[in-house]
């Protein structure tokens, strides 16, 4: 049992308190990293990270050729999405990163920052006109160190990210950005900037890669920060339960290496665990739902509906070309990126293509045969229709989340499966590739049926699992244009759930964005 007593909703005077802060910041992915970067510039300002999982100090992480190692590894949350009819009753895998740096420590190192419209859509939503575009770029050029060609209006060099080009790009991902004019899709110069204000293009990637080494959001905002004394990083410390007197949270309760401890804020709560984590504690906590509350006897400290609602992920479809002779993986295997409209009607890019130089096939496309050295290009949906949810299993924080991702319950996002599988098809078997690649591997010329049944056993995630926590001002929004959480006190949330639709391409940059955003905020609103 908890000493917290739940009927009064105060802490018993008897209860150890482990330790006492001005901020504490739950979870050191890129978000957290920020906000607690962020604000420990503020040498009065005592602020705790409690990260989960441990050190991000190994080659794994470092070298970024290795990336694929992190996954299913502990540095993995290891997420598994329930069985769902639409993907032929398939459990697919959701991995998030759990070490210092969240997933800007396992992932691909891709620093996308999303199109111009992903921000109006936020603006609108908050009512705020600081989280536009106009504003966003602002904040862009004070994160980066761009070491791109020149672009005073769009990029930033003095920042805190080391954002570079992919280096020494291979032939093939020179020979994709080729098939893509042949497509009459434009080529930008970076995949940032001018290519995301309008119908989009391809381009090399861009990376957080630094002398070869990875730069994770933790390594460029708080590692420089370690010695300070009024910065406290704990490791292996799972937040299990936010601490409240009446609506208002005064700190957290945390297994730290088994013990259970508790922290308290004198200042703010800011949560960010991600988008399986956070509305899980929120829930566990007493905010959410209430239909899901009561059914697990948890004393409802706020009705909020939308926690744990709205779950969104970009869904991808490998396609796999076999290569004429091997090739050297370089810079994590990502130098190729493309975002499309299908129709220039639309207001946001609908078509998310990103290359990698191994071939990458589900559990249930690997048995029709893939070769041993190929390349493969993820045909990815965008901006997709369907969407998920979050249940509790229980009250516990070692209970397991049950994830509804509901991948492609809504008719359209199949339909722009396919249209995205057949332009990834004709970017691959272009003249652009002669030489290079022998053959189209997976899925090859099928009918239409037999493609809809190789979307359905192809579908993964790009792992951008967000918007379980939205922003915004209808029923279903969690939080505010603050990124406060609605009826709750000195509680704030700075994570890919916040966003009221995921954004166009990789999660990693906006949440960036977002870490900022939060910080400036409680800067303001402290006072310091």
């Amino acid at each position: 049992m908890s000493d917290f007593d739940f009927s009064s909703r105060r802490l018993h005077s008897n209860v150890k308190i482990d330790g006492e802060y001005d901020i504490i910041v739950c979870g050191a992915g890129p978000a957290g990293s920020v906000v607690a970067g962020r604000l420990a510039e503020n040498s009065t300002l005592r602020v705790l990270l409690i990260e989960a999982g441990g050190t991000d100090d190994v080659p794994e992480v470092m070298d970024p050729a290795q990336w694929p190692l992190n996954l299913g590894s502990e540095r993995d949350w290891g997420f598994l999405a329930e069985p769902n009819s639409s993907l032929n009753g398939r459990s697919i895998p959701l991995s998030m990163g759990k070490c210092l740096g969240g997933g800007s420590s396992i992932n691909v190192m891709v620093w996308a920052r999303g199109h111009k419209n992903d921000w109006e859509d936020f603006a609108a939503e908050a009512g705020d006109s600081a989280w536009g575009y106009e504003s966003v770029l602002d904040i862009y050029r004070r994160i980066e160190s761009w070491q791109g060609l020149g672009d005073a209006n769009r990029r930033g060099t003095g920042g805190p990210v080391h954002v570079q080009p992919a280096s020494d790009p291979p032939p093939v991902a020179r020979a994709m950005l080729d098939a893509a004019r042949g497509l009459g899709i434009p080529v930008f110069d970076s995949p940032n900037g001018e290519m995301m204000e309008g119908r989009g293009g391809a381009a090399l990637t861009d990376l957080i890669i630094r002398n070869g080494r990875r730069s994770s959001i933790f390594r460029c905002y708080v590692a420089p920060r370690l010695g300070q004394r009024n910065l406290t990083v704990l490791t292996h410390a799972l937040v299990s339960r936010l601490l409240f007197d009446g609506s208002t949270v005064i700190g957290v309760e945390v297994i730290e290496r088994g013990q259970l401890r508790r922290y308290m804020a004198g200042l703010e709560v800011v949560l960010s665990l991600g988008a399986i984590n956070t509305p899980k504690l929120l829930m566990q906590s007493g905010i959410g739902p209430e239909d899901e509350l009561r059914q697990h006897d948890i004393r409802i400290v706020q009705n909020l509906p939308g926690v744990g609602q709205n779950h969104q992920d970009h869904v991808s479809f490998g396609c796999i070309f076999e290569f004429s002779e091997r090739q050297p993986v370089c810079d994590g295997g990502s130098q190729a990126t493309l975002y499309w409209k299908s129709d220039d009607n639309l207001r946001l890019p609908d078509l998310l293509h990103c290359q990698v130089q191994f071939p990458v096939p589900s559990l249930e496309t690997a048995s029709a045969g893939v070769p041993a050295h190929g390349w493969t290009m993820f045909a990815g949906l965008a901006h997709p229709k369907s969407r998920g949810a979050l249940k509790l299993s229980g009250v516990n924080a070692h209970d397991p989340i049950r994830i509804e991702a509901n991948t492609l319950s809504h008719p359209d996002d199949l339909r722009d499966a396919l249209k995205s599988i057949e332009m990834c098809r004709d970017l691959g078997n272009s003249r652009a590739f002669s030489g290079l690649v022998t053959r189209e591997a997976l899925p090859g010329k099928l009918g239409i049926d037999e493609m809809k049944e190789f979307a359905r056993n192809a579908a993964v995630t790009y792992w951008h699992q967000s918007c379980t926590a939205k922003m915004g001002r209808d029923p279903m929004s969690v939080v505010d244009g603050r990124l406060k959480v609605h009826g709750i006190e000195k509680l704030r949330i700075a994570d890919a759930s916040i966003m009221p639709h995921v954004t166009s391409g990789n999660t990693m940059a906006p949440c960036v964005v977002i870490g900022e955003r939060a910080a400036d905020m409680i800067k303001v609103a402290h006072d310091v």
